[in-house]
This record gives structure tokens, C-alpha cells and sequence, in this order.
């Protein structure tokens, strides 16, 4: 073999080198993609023959106002979920950058919730609220003997507010993570360079180390999209999307779609869902890329 052809082969390697990554991403997401495609479009029951029905399914979602209350139920708990999660995650990383004593400590039951089974977590915060008998109802009704109760999980608007926050105190941790990794990557050069330069705390947070933390902000914001708009573990374990379906998520409705003998029609809200998901984050990705550039 020549050097020019030896060349052109060590040139070119790179291009092959990806050739694994795509055949996985077209076996693992293309082609069940394409197959949800086709079962969307059929009447299939899980068991029979599939037999076309075309767009019915579609039209059939938006015709059923529980479908359309669980993605109201969806997009509000991402809502609540997704920016808390990343204001709290943010704050926890600037003030556990910081040197004191115990900061691994802190670090670690900040994060602790992180690695415990969303199911099981949901299962635990059910008996601390469970009304007379769990934890917290005993501590305020000891702290406040005037406090009659009240059912917060029997409560739709309560219900969904406390999914909410349970989600956010398992999730901020990770979130937290990829802040402090941010911000650990900064030179402190730049930081101090800005406060020789007269800026204070804040001046030199907004225009040096929040501009400079945008691609852990762009990591953070589409993961927790993704994560509060395909919730279903903390809604089944405390709520099973209840009281009626309140509470339900898209991800549940699909659920029972399925075991409901509608296997095709919960794939044609499966590929709604993934819509409902994709959008927020294309459109973020789109924004956040003219931000980081004036950055």
C-alpha cells in the first residue's frame, strides 16, 4: 500500500470510527421509531392481527378530555419542576463551591436523594403524609395544636404542588452536580480578574460566571424537560395519578392505554408525547445557541 493511500485511510478512520454509534442509535431509536409509527396508525389490541384505522387514533386523543387533562396535568407539573429544579440546583452549587467546614458532608445529603429509586422514594414521602399518621402531619400537628389536618394527597391542586416538590428535593441534587462541575471548570483567574476590575458578588455572577456556566445550564434545562415531562414513578408511588386523575401524567394514560387492550392507540399518544417533549427542547437548544455565542 502506498504512503498516500496509507494516508487516506488514516484520514478517513475517524469517519468510520463512528459507524458503531450509528448503527446502535438506528437499531435502539430509528427502528422502533419506525415500528411505533406503523402501530400508531392501526387498531392493534396487543394480541390480534393490527388492522389500519390511519389517523383515528390521533383524531381519537384529542377528542377524549382525559387525554387532553393529563397533558395539561404534564406540562404544568414540568412547569413547577423544571425551573425550581434548576434555580435550587444552582443556588446549592454556588454555596457548596464555596470553602467551610463539612461541605462534603452537605454535598453528599444534598445528593443522597439522587440514588434512591424514584418508586421507592414516592413510597416513602406516601406514609410521611399520609394524613394522622404520617411523620410530617405528627410534627405539625405537635408544632401547631390548633392544626385540624388535612389530606394533601386528597386534594388535587395540593396533590400536584406536592408531587412537585418531592420531585425537586430528589432531583436537585444531580442537578447541583452538573453546576458545581461547571463551575469548578471556570479559571479563577477570570472571576478575580473581574473583581480587580470593581465588580461585585453579583455583577461578577451575572456577567462572567453565569455566561460562562451556559453549557451546564443547556445540560440541566433539557434533561429536567425531559425528566418532568415523562415523570410517571413519584406520580404512581404517591398518587396513581390521583384523586380520580388528577394527577395522571401522560406517561400513566399511556400505561393504561396499553394494558387497556388499546396497545395501538397508546402508541399514537406515545408519539404524541415524544412531540411534547421535543419541542420545548429544540426550541431551547435553538435560543440558548445565539445566547452562548454573544456570551
Amino acid at each position: 500500500m502506498s504512503a498516500r493511500a496509507r494516508g487516506g485511510l488514516g484520514s478517513n478512520l475517524h469517519q468510520f470510527m463512528a459507524l458503531p454509534a450509528l448503527l446502535l442509535f438506528g437499531f435502539f431509536f430509528i427502528l422502533p421509531l419506525t415500528r411505533g409509527i406503523g402501530l400508531s396508525l392501526t387498531d392493534w389490541n396487543g394480541i390480534s392481527k393490527p388492522s389500519f384505522v390511519g389517523l383515528q387514533n390521533f383524531v381519537d386523543f384529542f377528542r377524549d378530555p382525559r387525554a387532553v387533562h393529563d397533558v395539561a396535568t404534564t406540562v404544568l407539573f414540568a412547569l413547577g419542576s423544571a425551573p425550581l429544579l434548576n434555580i435550587f440546583g444552582l443556588l446549592y452549587a454556588l454555596v457548596l463551591d464555596r470553602e467551610f467546614r463539612g461541605k462534603g458532608l452537605v454535598r453528599a445529603i444534598v445528593y443522597l436523594p439522587a440514588i434512591i429509586s424514584p418508586l421507592i422514594m414516592g413510597y416513602i414521602w406516601y406514609f410521611i403524609l399520609q394524613p394522622g399518621r404520617g411523620v410530617l402531619w405528627r410534627f405539625v400537628a405537635a408544632v401547631n395544636p390548633g392544626f385540624q389536618g388535612g389530606n394533601w394527597l386528597g386534594d388535587s391542586t395540593g396533590a400536584l404542588v406536592v408531587l412537585v416538590l418531592v420531585n425537586v428535593w430528589q432531583y436537585v441534587g444531580m442537578t447541583m452536580v452538573i453546576y458545581l462541575a461547571g463551575l469548578q471548570a471556570i479559571p479563577s483567574e477570570v472571576v478575580e480578574a473581574s473583581k480587580i476590575d470593581g465588580a461585585g458578588y453579583l455583577q461578577s455572577l451575572r456577567h462572567v460566571v453565569i455566561p460562562l456556566l451556559y453549557p451546564s445550564i443547556k445540560i440541566n434545562v433539557v434533561t429536567n424537560i425531559i425528566g418532568s415531562l415523562s415523570v410517571f414513578d413519584i406520580i404512581m408511588a404517591l398518587t396513581e395519578g390521583g384523586p380520580g386523575y388528577a394527577t395522571e401524567s401522560l406517561s400513566i394514560y399511556i400505561m393504561r392505554m396499553c394494558y387497556g387492550s388499546f396497545a395501538g392507540y397508546s402508541t399514537a399518544v406515545a408519539l404524541i408525547l415524544f412531540s411534547i417533549i421535543l419541542a420545548p427542547v429544540l426550541v431551547f437548544l435553538r435560543l440558548s445557541r445565539h445566547a452562548e455565542f454573544e456570551a
